[in-house]
């Protein structure tokens, strides 16, 4: 980031399972922040409130859910909300709570892959939000046994939950979806070394010794994408970070992540981030952080 992010002391204590704060506000005016316990945000009646997560920046809609994993910059803004009450419920919890020991266990495996998800932060979508509204407001503050059985149940519907997407791009590290699979591994730090150029079909299939046909099907079934998509989603991943981190203008940063237009850059961009490249630079650089 180009401006300093102050860490957040928490309320958290060092004795406690986990903080749970209830909340009815009209607006939401906390800077940008982060800190090293895992923090959980249900947020209902806020729409056109404004969400950064990591380099990512959206409006949400009437109800969000969104786990945020440790040291991970994040915060909430009114922005374009109108509403007069807005609810929110935030659920904090050590990045220890759970051992390393406890999630090498099989049956941990999904909240373990969950913890490595939210590094980038991860959005639910509204009916797995909704769905899961009243055992959010179930917990209390007393955090006794039942009560953490009951965190560890609520992590566990999360982790198991088929809509959800990741937020904050990382190009730094592969992608967990990309476990267990070699030939995706090799894709992926090749379109991190050579994301500033063009890529053929064919260059990429002979990278990793299939026809072009063969890989086409491979890599739509392993990511959902076709590879031009998937190439895209990678370069976007890269533009997104020299925006938010340098001075480089969008023209630039376009013909640097290997767009041949400023055109084409402008509507991938739009497409993936629902903002033009040039306003994203300019609002997520003027969002409210500590001094």
């Amino acid at each position: 980031m180009v401006e300093k992010i102050n860490r957040e002391i928490t309320l958290l204590k060092p004795d406690d399972v986990f903080l749970i704060i209830n909340r009815v506000k009209k607006k939401f005016d906390f800077p940008i922040h982060f800190h090293p316990e895992y923090e959980l945000n249900f947020i209902l009646n806020g729409r056109g409130v404004r969400r950064v997560v990591g380099n990512s920046m959206e409006e949400i809609g009437d109800v969000e859910l969104v786990l945020v994993g440790s040291n991970l910059e994040h915060g909430w803004e009114t922005h374009h909300c109108k509403r007069n009450k807005i609810y929110e419920i935030t659920i904090q919890f050590h990045e220890n709570l759970f051992s390393d020991d406890l999630l090498s266990l099989k049956n941990f495996k999904p909240i373990k892959d969950l913890f490595i998800r939210s590094k980038q932060g991860v959005l639910f979508d509204e009916k797995t939000a909704i769905n899961l509204m009243s055992k959010i407001k179930a917990l209390s503050s007393e955090n006794g046994v039942d009560d953490f059985i009951k965190l560890l149940k609520l992590l566990e519907e999360l982790a198991n939950s088929k809509h959800q997407r990741t937020l904050s791009q990382n190009i730094d590290e592969r992608e967990n979806q990309f476990e267990g699979s070699d030939k995706i591994k090799k894709v992926h730090d090749f379109l991190n070394e050579n994301y500033a150029r063009k890529i053929s079909l064919k260059e990429i299939s002979s990278l990793v010794n299939m026809s072009q046909s063969s890989f086409n099907r491979f890599i739509k079934k392993r990511t959902g994408k076709t590879f031009i998509e998937f190439a895209n989603d990678k370069r976007i991943g890269y533009a997104t970070k020299f925006l938010v981190e340098t001075d480089l203008s969008v023209a630039e940063t376009a013909y640097r992540c290997g767009f041949n237009s400023i055109a084409n850059f402008n509507r991938f961009f739009k497409k993936s981030k629902n903002i033009t490249p040039s306003k994203f630079k300019t609002e997520f650089k003027s969002i409210q952080r500590f001094e």
